[in-house]
């Protein structure tokens, strides 16, 4: 009998995979017990002895990762070898089994709480999600600490072919075990924004996340299918339903190669409309994935990664030379820079006011109102993307803009820094792009006023669709209601495009929602022609661009827009498909 589990799907060019389950508990046991105070020195060089234990696993592990490998998929390994110097990991823990008498992995797993609360508390979604690392690399060290199997015996076993079923895994553990052969992941927690679910879409793995209890309810070896497409795990499938999945297995590796050869076809629909395809930047790594695509540019390079790990802030010289160095990597093609968008729960050592917690930190002092509160933090950056653009084609991008006038103070910001690099005589381009993102519903109804005061706009629609819908889209709990083709969502989306016509201001779309080929018509049809996205999912974006027929689409969405309280998003997906490719 066929059994099936539910959980997020995450995929690349390979949405299913078929293989025997390979359960993998990871949790150490840890010992929670007061110590002799005659024993406190002695555990802690216990303590330091699992650190060293661990930084030497995770070199081991980076040293193993082959040079065809995408160059970001160190940086998460790199994030965890910093951890285990970091004093609020390290000292703290250290501090505790003095102060407290306890034992090394009571003291480790008190101070894991404390950092999780603080970023469970954080308003940015991506932000939140670095909870993992916390996580991940204290399990690391508890498993030395408690003398149990690690990883590492798991993983040196051939798992060729096999679904790995997990809690939860490191990026450590991730990276191992893709490189021991295995097919895929089921594992019980995570989502969509989690480091799981980050590595597998960048090493084309299967996965299927938030999948409760799954380490309980599969068995070792049983035969599974993953389904990464629909977010299913089926267990006990019968020879019919395997035979359906591997021809589906075959069809996956023909549509791959088939793609490939896109890379440098031009981005324009079956009617000859041109479509601007730009891809996401998350790390200064990731610029040969964002070439190999065929991207005609950055659409949106994140710089949170530049406040992160470290106990100061980034000087201005510090920014000019990481986006120099993504400049040069780009070879020519536009980058367009957002500023940092951090909330104020986020520990930042030298800024004021960083610390605090908040009722709902999702809706408080994040993105361009911390950056107003404190120009010693955003004067740095904004001269240093002014300077960059002396360089070659840049264009600024300001986050989580809800007001006209946050917009016109941060313009007579740029002005005066404008002013300030003449008198210096510092080079930069004084016709660089400046733009606006449109993430909460007040910027979308307002779309007009702001477009008239910026050269282009950006819709972040995996902000706007959470803002709109009131739902926190990492929570398992309800991000069953994250619906991009929401109604009240869709209407934003044509508010904005039809305000930004009126000044011919440019409009892009940076969120996961663009890079969703399911929605890539509809998107046309509203009137969007430039979407940025993660580069794995450029080329099939275009795939469906070329295969519209733009004109018919969007006379299909004229009429569909006054019918959208009545129809469901799979009766809009049908109704627009229907005419699409016809």
């Amino acid at each position: 009998m066929t059994a099936a589990l539910l959980g997020v799907g995450v995929c690349g060019s390979r949405p299913v995979a078929i293989g025997r389950a390979q359960l993998f508990a990871r949790e150490p046991t840890v010992v929670t017990e007061e110590i002799d105070p005659a024993q406190i020195e002695a555990e802690v060089a216990r303590l330091d002895a699992a650190l060293e234990c661990a930084r030497h696993h995770l070199e081991s592990v980076r040293g193993q990762i082959p040079n065809s490998t995408p160059l970001h998929i160190a940086e998460f390994i790199d994030a965890h070898l910093l951890m285990l110097t970091d004093s609020a990991l390290v000292d703290a823990t250290r501090d505790l089994i003095r102060e407290r008498s306890i034992n090394a992995g009571w003291a480790l797993q008190i101070q894991r709480d404390t950092l999780v609360e603080v970023f469970d508390a954080m308003g940015d979604a991506y932000l939140r999600t670095r909870r993992d690392d916390v996580d991940h690399v204290v399990r690391q060290i508890q498993v030395f600490l408690s003398g149990e199997p690690s990883a590492q015996s798991v993983s040196a076993s051939d798992l060729k072919d096999r679904v790995i079923v997990a809690d939860d895994l490191t990026p450590a553990d991730t990276i191992l075990l893709r490189h021991r052969g295995i097919c895929a992941f089921v594992i019980e927690h995570g989502g969509p924004m989690s480091h799981t679910a980050i590595l597998a879409r960048s090493l084309d793995i299967p996965a299927v996340l938030g999948v409760h209890n799954a380490t309980h309810l599969l068995r070792q070896d049983e035969l599974l299918v993953v389904n990464a497409e629909s977010g299913t795990v089926l267990a006990g499938a019968d020879e019919s339903i395997l035979a359906h999945y591997r021809k589906r297995l075959v069809s996956a590796d023909q549509r791959r190669h088939r793609l490939r050869e896109l890379v440098r076809e031009p981005s324009t629909s079956r009617d000859g409309v041109p479509v601007v395809l730009l891809a996401n930047l998350e790390l200064p790594e990731d610029v040969d994935a964002v070439r190999s695509s065929g991207a005609s540019g950055v659409g949106l390079y994140r710089t949170e990664f530049l406040y992160m790990n470290r106990s100061g802030l980034p000087d201005e010289e510090e920014h000019l030379e990481t986006y120099l160095g993504v400049m040069r990597g780009l070879d020519g093609i536009p980058l367009t820079i957002r500023t940092l968008d951090l909330g104020m729960d986020k520990q930042v050592d030298g800024l004021a006011g960083s610390s605090g917690s908040l009722t709902n930190p999702a809706l408080g002092l994040r993105a361009i109102r911390l950056c107003l509160r404190e120009p010693g933090l955003f004067v740095p950056q904004l001269r240093a993307i002014l300077r960059a653009s002396a360089h070659g084609p840049v264009r600024l991008m300001l986050p989580m803009i809800s007001a006209i006038a946050e917009v016109e103070t941060v313009l007579g910001m740029i002005a005066e820094t404008r002013r300030t690099l003449r008198r210096q005589g510092l080079p930069f381009d004084p016709l660089m792009p400046v733009g606006a993102m449109i993430e909460v519903p007040a910027a979308a109804l307002c779309a007009g006023g702001i477009a008239k005061r910026v050269d282009f706009l950006s819709i972040g629609t995996n902000d706007l669709i959470q803002y709109t819908l009131a739902i926190d889209r990492v929570d398992d709990s309800v991000n069953y209601l994250y619906d991009p083709l929401h109604p009240a969502v869709l209407r934003l989306i044509r508010i904005t495009l039809s305000r930004a016509a009126e000044s011919r201001t440019r409009v892009s779309m940076c969120g996961e929602m663009a890079g969703d080929p399911r929605y890539t018509a509809i998107l046309l049809g509203l009137g969007l022609r430039e979407m940025s996205m993660q580069p794995a999912s450029l080329l099939e974006v275009k795939e469906v661009v070329r295969s519209c027929d733009v004109g018919r689409v969007s006379n299909r969405m004229d009429q569909l827009m006054d019918r959208l309280d009545d129809l469901t998003s799979a009766q809009l997906l049908d109704a627009v498909n229907e005419v699409a490719n016809d």
